[in-house]
């Protein structure tokens, strides 16, 4: 789960990491009681979870109060690269000497952690890593070690930081790794990490992405979830522990493993080349040992979607037999009843296909189209959501 910057500047501030004075709002009128509670010159900030807000307009210094409020009313509701902006951070301003980067990350490919620092941050940090990676150390972490005061200093001089700075920042990393472990992240970014004129180093803006499977032992994390922003599909699925991702398309997808979901979705894609560019609607893996009240629960999910036009079930049968999934369709439509009105192509091979396809032949349900060839499903799943 990514957190909006507001809400990472408060974990920030939770862990003892130098942050600026702040306070978030969603109208003009909150925006500027927020600047004159702060006091002095502050930044409006766009809290949206993307990249490149600076760039887009979405970050704008105001003088005062009154400015701050007309600063937020151009940015509340603008769209970031299709993002809406529906809260602003109001920040105090700091007087930047230089700016700085620091980020802890995991690191999937080699297994380990990764600390990423650079005397080059601020909103080029991206530039830098492409056309002067030197300019960006890596240093990997171990888990069994992790970030001690000796290791951040190592870190460091390793990014040649300035000397003036180098404790401060040190100091901050080790709380960053906190963070990092106590918080259950898998990212936790400063850019810019920032030295004030007056020689202090502060976190002007941070990322942090949470590990949704830690969830069952992070119990205040519920609390930052943007349920304003939760897709309603996505949030049923959730509740019924599937794995369910909602896409722009109109067949809805069904399977079980990541990987033939994966290979479904590339070829009902191709598919709709065919059929006016009718797209995937989603992305639903019912996993290696499904129940057939699992099948119907997510059959039940998919003809909610008022985007599918038609649902495309793509099984190859293992753990999960075929007769169960068949048996769980067929469920699903039973327990649906009339609001079931979207053709359902099937493709069934594998763990008792025979028995599976006799099912649903049995069945004979309106709505139920098999099909031999996954390409074959894929075309007619596609054809029918076109009409």
């Amino acid at each position: 789960m990514d957190l909006f910057e507001y809400q990472a500047r408060d974990l920030f501030d939770k862990h003892g990491v130098p942050v600026l004075a702040a306070a978030i709002a969603t109208t003009a009128d909150e925006a500027e009681a927020a600047a004159r509670e702060i006091g002095g010159k502050v930044v409006v900030k766009a809290q949206v979870k993307v990249g490149g807000r600076g760039k887009a307009g979405g970050v704008k210094l105001a003088e005062n109060p009154t400015d701050a409020r007309e600063k937020a009313s151009a940015i509340l509701g603008m769209d970031i690269k299709g993002h809406e902006v529906r809260t602003v951070m109001i920040a105090a301003a700091a007087p930047i000497e230089a700016e700085y980067y620091l980020a802890i990350l995991l690191d999937r490919s080699n297994r380990t952690f990764l600390v990423m620092a650079s005397v080059s941050g601020g909103m080029d940090i991206e530039e830098v890593a492409h056309t002067a990676p030197e300019k960006l150390a890596k240093i990997p972490v171990s888990a069994v070690d992790g970030i001690s005061l000796a290791k951040a200093k190592e870190i460091v001089a390793a990014a040649n930081f300035p000397l003036d700075v180098a404790d401060q920042v040190a100091d901050v990393l080790l709380k960053l790794w906190e963070v990092f472990q106590s918080e259950d992240a898998t990212l936790v970014e400063v850019n810019p990490l920032v030295k004030t004129k007056d020689g202090k180093v502060i976190a002007l803006d941070g990322k942090i992405t949470l590990d949704d499977n830690a969830e069952f032992r992070q119990p205040d994390h519920e609390a930052l979830v943007d349920h304003a922003a939760t897709n309603a599909l996505e949030a049923a699925a959730k509740a019924k522990n599937l794995n369910y991702v909602k896409l722009d398309g109109q067949v809805g997808i069904i399977g079980n493993g990541a990987g033939l979901v994966m290979s479904t979705l590339d070829v009902v894609a191709y598919a709709g080349t065919k059929h006016g560019g009718v797209r995937p609607a989603n992305f639903l893996d019912i996993g290696g040992g499904a129940s057939a009240q699992i099948m119907a629960d997510g059959l039940s999910i998919i003809l909610g979607d008022k985007d599918v036009k038609s649902v495309f079930v793509n099984v190859f049968g293992g753990i999960t037999a075929c007769d169960a999934v068949a048996d769980g369709i067929v469920q699903a439509l039973e327990l649906l009843g009339d609001k079931a009105t979207k053709p359902i192509v099937v493709r069934l091979d594998g763990n008792n296909v025979v028995e599976g396809r006799a099912i649903l032949a049995k069945a004979a349900h309106p709505l139920i189209e098999q099909a031999d060839t996954m390409d074959g499903a894929a075309n007619r799943a596609a054809e029918l959501a076109a009409k």
